[in-house]
């Protein structure tokens, strides 16, 4: 039961993320870093697509990913297109390391130590679950901001 909520929930919002990279009126503006804004939506959508290819991908799925995590914010104007073919694969693997997962393999303790301390399989999920959200939510609000001049008003974002 949980697992099928995992994936359902990892479905949703890696669709809603390649919504999101889909909605940009100017691709150029994927890229784009102003004022505060350090990391654009492209570096997020990457950092995004590696976070969950290493830990869900090549741990829990075997898919013998290998991650390069400074690539995911020194690389600059990715097609959009390839994005999204990104997202889609993604989307495959976390699927399919979830669907040959069992349940009671949510209560084992997660095999690597990426928090402050070892936690279960099913916390770390939740972990990635939570990221995944956080950094969704930021390329939105990048979006509206930068990519619609006429949100930039007050009250209209």
């Amino acid at each position: 039961m949980q697992l099928q909520i995992f994936r359902k929930i990892f479905r949703r919002d890696l669709e809603k993320l390649k919504q999101e990279i889909s909605l940009y009126k100017e691709e150029t503006k994927i890229w784009v870093t102003e004022k505060s804004i350090s990391n654009s939506a492209g570096n997020l959508c990457l950092h995004l697509l590696g976070n969950l290819n290493t830990y869900i991908g090549a741990e829990i799925g075997k898919s013998g990913y290998t991650r390069n995590r400074e690539l995911e914010f020194s690389q600059k104007n990715v097609p959009r297109r390839e994005l999204l073919n990104n997202i889609d694969r993604t989307l495959e693997t976390v699927d399919r390391a979830l669907s040959n997962m069992k349940e009671d393999e949510l209560e084992k303790e997660y095999p690597l130590l990426v928090l402050a301390e070892k936690t279960s399989t099913g916390y770390f999920l939740v972990h990635l679950a939570v990221h995944l959200g956080y950094h969704l939510g930021q390329i939105n609000y990048h979006r509206r901001l930068l990519d619609d001049p006429s949100a930039n008003r007050m009250g209209h974002l």
